[in-house]
């Protein structure tokens, strides 16, 4: 199985699509601000998962994983700051955040299932 074949790697990308179509609508002040923020945590989600299981090893790739989970919160935070600023409104907010909640889950099993073959020195 590769990467792409991976649920959290198509849910992932599926969240970095929705961010990017949300932040369109973000003020043109924001564009190197905000908007960039989200876009470049959102794309690192996949980007990490796809780069740790290019390293090889399962140490690697578990490290990219948690990688991937810190840009998951990174984004939570995120979005928070676009509802408080009132670039989204609150049922965009939960549907981000409910399709993050999901990446963040299948992250966590990922981790899980790759410590497991990871072996004690």
């Amino acid at each position: 199985m590769i990467y792409k074949d991976l649920k959290v790697w198509q849910k992932s990308m599926v969240l970095v699509d929705q961010i990017y179509e949300v932040s369109k609508a973000f003020p043109e002040e924001e564009k190197f601000g905000l908007t960039s923020q989200m876009r470049r945590a959102a794309v690192s989600i996949p980007s990490n998962i796809a780069e740790g299981y290019g390293r090889g090893g399962t140490k690697e790739y578990s490290r990219f994983v948690k990688i991937s989970r810190g840009s998951v919160f990174e984004l939570d935070t995120q979005v928070e700051i676009a509802r408080n600023q009132n670039f989204i409104n609150e049922t965009v907010r939960i549907n981000i955040l409910n399709n993050m909640d999901e990446v963040g889950k299948m992250i966590n099993g990922l981790i899980r299932s790759l410590e497991k073959n990871i072996p004690n020195p």
